[in-house]
C-alpha cells in the first residue's frame, strides 16, 4: 500500500479519535475503505459514551459501512494496533489490509493478522502516539479497563 495514501486515510481515523476524546471517550478512531478508495464507514471507540464494551473503533467503522457482499480488497485504517477482538473481526470478514497509526502504546494482534495473510502497514504516526500517551497518562484506570487489564 502506498504510504502517502495510507496517511491520507489515517486522517479520517484521527478525526474520529479526536471526536471521541472530545466526548469524554477513549481516543481511538477507525475507517473502512473500499478497494476503489471509497470511504465505506468510519467510527470511534464509544465504550464510555454508550456504556457498551463492544463498541471499539474498528467495530464502529465496520458497522457504519453496512452490509457488503465481500470485504476482500478493503482496508481498515485505525489509529491504534487492533486488539484481539477487532483483529478477529478483520480476519473473520476477510478485510485485506490494515493501516495502523501506531503500535507503540498498545501492541495488538497485527502480527497475527500478518501471519494469516492480511497486509499490515504500521505508520508510527507521532500525533497518534502523542494523543494516546497523554490519554493513558491522564486516565490509567479507564485505559486498563479498555484493554482488559
Amino acid at each position: 500500500m502506498d504510504e502517502r495514501q495510507a496517511r491520507a486515510w489515517l486522517a479520517t481515523a484521527v478525526q474520529e479519535a479526536r471526536a471521541g476524546l472530545a466526548e469524554g471517550g477513549i481516543p481511538i478512531g477507525a475507517a473502512l475503505y473500499a478497494p476503489d478508495g471509497t470511504l465505506l464507514g468510519r467510527g470511534r471507540n464509544r465504550r464510555v459514551q454508550d456504556a457498551d464494551p463492544a463498541t471499539h473503533a474498528e467495530t464502529a467503522a465496520f458497522r457504519a459501512a453496512g452490509r457488503q457482499r465481500t470485504y476482500r480488497g478493503t482496508t481498515m485504517v485505525t489509529t491504534l494496533s487492533p486488539c484481539w477482538y477487532c483483529s478477529g473481526l478483520i480476519r473473520q470478514f476477510g478485510i485485506s489490509r490494515v493501516v495502523i497509526g501506531e503500535a507503540t502504546t498498545f501492541h495488538g494482534g497485527h502480527e497475527w493478522l500478518a501471519e494469516h495473510g492480511v497486509e499490515i502497514l504500521v505508520l508510527e504516526d507521532p500525533e497518534c502516539i502523542a494523543v494516546l500517551r497523554a490519554f493513558v497518562k491522564d486516565n490509567p484506570e479507564l485505559w486498563n479497563e479498555d484493554i482488559g487489564e
